[in-house]
């Protein structure tokens, strides 16, 4: 066997067990929809689309119980080809956590595609919850946008914003006004800059943009936001 012949085996034998990137994605025909109860204290999901040979629905669960849904966000999938698997994590923000529904808890759920031929066998399991610094209630509305690094999450209540750390959920509080205002959107691109929104009924507004590593790159006073190719930048939700 030549040299470049053996190079080649080793990289493919070395890629079959790698995690592999997004455009590798083997389940890029299947979808999963979410679906609220009226209270929003459960969440439906069923997974659908086509495999090759089939079509239809290929499993279907629930999320919860939680005190009230503020958002949700899914995090970039891991795929290993070797394993036929797709993992990737729900995490659900739970605006009216505890026994006086007054915290504010995050819940993360890792859910995993199995694909073998013309079936997926889906799993989601319950992975970490974990109880943020802000303030909940029955008022509270929130605001969460997220990176391959971080999640970003405020509230209606708190003049602070939660910088979470996806790896090892170590918590960073952060404000540039001080004062009465309190986060009023948070906005990101597709390339993970994320922009925090503050503002005050009587008309105050700031904000702060961090970057995809969690780094502060700018601030100031007003309401500027971001958008990216996917979701629509509601004007109802910025100051």
């Amino acid at each position: 066997m030549s040299n470049s012949q053996r190079f080649c085996t080793i990289l493919a034998v070395a890629l079959l067990g790698a995690t592999l990137p997004l455009h590798a994605a083997i389940d890029s025909t299947l979808f999963t929809n979410y679906t609220l109860n009226s209270p929003h204290t459960s969440i439906e999901w069923v997974v659908c689309g086509s495999l090759p040979g089939s079509d239809g629905c290929y499993g279907a669960g629930s999320l919860g119980p939680f005190g009230r849904v503020g958002a949700m966000i899914e995090g970039n999938p891991s795929i290993n080809l070797a394993k036929g698997t797709v993992t990737r994590y729900i995490y659900v923000l739970d605006v009216a956590a505890g026994a006086a529904a007054d915290l504010v808890a995050l819940s993360i759920y890792k859910k995993v595609d199995t694909i073998v031929g013309s079936s997926d066998s889906i799993t989601v399991t319950a992975f970490k919850t974990v109880v943020l610094p802000l303030t909940g209630g029955a008022s509270t509305e929130a605001s969460m946008a997220a990176n391959n690094l971080f999640v970003y999450i405020g509230t209606n209540q708190d003049p602070s914003a939660v910088q979470l750390k996806k790896s090892n959920f170590a918590i960073t509080q952060f404000s540039v006004i001080s004062g009465s205002p309190t986060v009023s959107s948070i906005t990101a691109n597709k390339y993970g800059f994320v922009t925090v929104t503050w503002g005050s009924s009587d008309g105050t507004s700031g904000f702060e943009v961090l970057d995809p590593t969690g780094r502060p790159q700018e601030d100031g006073g007003g309401a500027p936001f971001m958008m990216n190719t996917m979701q629509a930048t509601l004007p109802a939700a910025l100051p």
